[in-house]
């Protein structure tokens, strides 16, 4: 399944260039109608429906899913906004088509098991009111199915026009998702989300120039070793670690570098920190650094540096931070948590290879006034990084990974478990290490939320940070390639 999604008008864009191809607009309709139907059946038994349809396109989408419904035995009904008089263009004729029984809103007297939302699509530009607005309070979000999104939410962001908006089980889309299906909070309101083929053809799309996209392993395709591949052609990480009583979150970050596919992995201790350090290493490498000098020369001899777990926010730390930043030539470097708050507010672009892994609080402080002034986390991620000239990774319930020429895609796979304190330094251990193996920023930043998403999806309740890295294998192994996965003795 393609992993593009479109924004509203780039929807309508759609259905005015096939129509142009010669697939109609009421052929679209009518095959959207029928995939909505089509999708009801297959999820739920046959039960008493409404379908709600509205004044437009997404009513006329109700009408023929009424009658799809209708022709596969269901008993089922349409509950109009606007009078059939009323209508014109493709939800005329579809109405008319239709040969149940029709009731105005609210007033059919009967009991639905199930209700069809087509009031209302992604192009909404006004809050619900009256009765519509009181139908949304009333119905349970698990026997709601919507069309295209539920009525309501804004398709551009998914956020809620007003006070309320439905909220559905099941939404049905077109052609491919909206940014409200893989945004919250409409990621939540529109619950699984189908997207039909309605006969759009394929170069149409490919014509929108897409620039936004839904995180899966398709769009990043992961370094694998070969037989003969030697630990230092998997790439060498280095992180820096903070001072005595602040290294635990360094060490989570050198962890899940290794477990990420690092090669080799070490942390850069300051002198008070080494016997702490010294004491819970293994496989991890440790190194002294006492000045700007060897830290400058740390990030010219890694493949990636990961700066900012538990770092330290001192003016000295500062310092040691610019000689990494400085260094010439030097690695990428993945910017977190200290890191970002000694360089708020973002003052100069960093290169084109690092990347930014801000939360919300730390995106704000780092670049005050483009989270005021975005819709959306989508384009707040997108204008930093275009500021900043490098990758960013904005953290929270939509995460998004934006590159400086415009691509942005949202990551959905994860689990609330993953809000806990030392999440996030695993995130960037994976982020150092893939990097480090020759993955680009930007990819490298997709796949590892991806795969830290996925790690905390199957581990569940309980999670603390200590458990992701040794979960990584387990993800990597569903991803790597059949003569690369881990094989039973014997």
């Amino acid at each position: 399944m393609s992993q593009e999604i479109v924004t509203v008008e780039q929807s309508r864009a759609l259905d005015r260039a096939s129509a142009e191809a010669g697939v109609t607009t009421r052929t679209l309709m009518e095959n959207a109608g029928r995939a909505v139907a089509e999708a009801v059946v297959g999820r739920f038994s046959q039960q008493p429906t409404a379908v709600l349809c509205g004044p437009g396109n997404n009513g006329g989408d109700g009408w023929v899913a009424a009658r799809a419904l209708q022709e596969m035995g269901w008993p089922v009904w349409v509950e109009t906004l606007a009078p059939i008089e009323s209508l014109t263009d493709d939800a005329a004729d579809a109405a008319k088509a239709w040969t149940g029984e029709t009731f105005g809103l609210g007033q059919s007297g009967r009991k639905a098991e199930l209700w069809v939302d087509a009031l209302f699509g992604a192009g909404l530009s006004r809050p619900l009111e009256n009765e519509v607005a009181r139908i949304a309070v009333v119905l349970p979000q698990e026997r709601v199915i919507a069309i295209d999104v539920p009525s309501g939410v804004k398709g551009d962001d998914g956020n809620p026009l007003g006070d309320v908006c439905f909220e559905a089980a099941l939404t049905i889309t077109f052609v491919r998702k909206k940014p409200a299906h893989v945004l919250m909070p409409g990621r939540a309101w529109c619950g699984e989300v189908v997207v039909a083929d309605i006969g759009v053809p394929a170069r149409l799309v490919a014509a929108q120039n897409v620039t936004l996209f839904e995180n899966a392993p398709l769009l990043w395709p992961l370094p694998w070793p070969d037989a003969d591949t030697h630990k230092h052609e998997r790439g060498h990480v280095i992180v820096a670690s903070g001072n005595h009583t602040r290294t635990g979150a360094a060490r989570l970050s050198a962890r899940a570098a290794l477990r990420g596919g690092a090669g080799l992995v070490t942390l850069l201790s300051p002198p008070d920190a080494v016997a702490e350090n010294a004491a819970q290493l293994t496989a991890v490498m440790l190194r002294e650094t006492i000045d700007e000098t060897s830290f400058g020369e740390a990030a010219r001899t890694a493949q990636a540096m990961v700066v900012g777990p538990a770092f330290g926010t001192t003016e000295a730390h500062y310092k040691l931070l610019l000689a990494a930043m400085d260094a010439t030539p030097r690695c990428p470097l993945v910017l977190d948590a200290d890191a970002i708050t000694l360089l708020a507010p973002l003052t100069h672009g960093l290169d084109a290879r690092d990347v930014m892994t801000p939360h919300v609080g730390e995106f704000r402080r780092a670049f005050p006034g483009i989270w005021g002034n975005s819709t959306n986390p989508v384009e707040a991620a997108r204008s930093a990084a275009a500021y900043a000239r490098c990758v960013v990774l904005l953290k929270g319930a939509s995460t998004v990974i934006a590159a400086p020429d415009g691509r942005a895609i949202v990551n959905t796979k994860g689990a609330p478990f993953l809000a806990t304190a030392g999440s996030g330094d695993v995130l960037a251990g994976v982020i150092g290490a893939l990097i480090g193996q020759g993955m680009a920023s930007f990819e490298a930043a997709a796949a590892a939320a991806w795969i830290y998403g996925a790690a905390g999806e199957v581990y569940g309740p309980g999670l603390i940070a200590e458990d992701l890295p040794d979960i990584l294998p387990l993800i990597f192994n569903a991803l790597a390639p059949a003569s690369l996965r881990g094989k039973p003795i014997g």
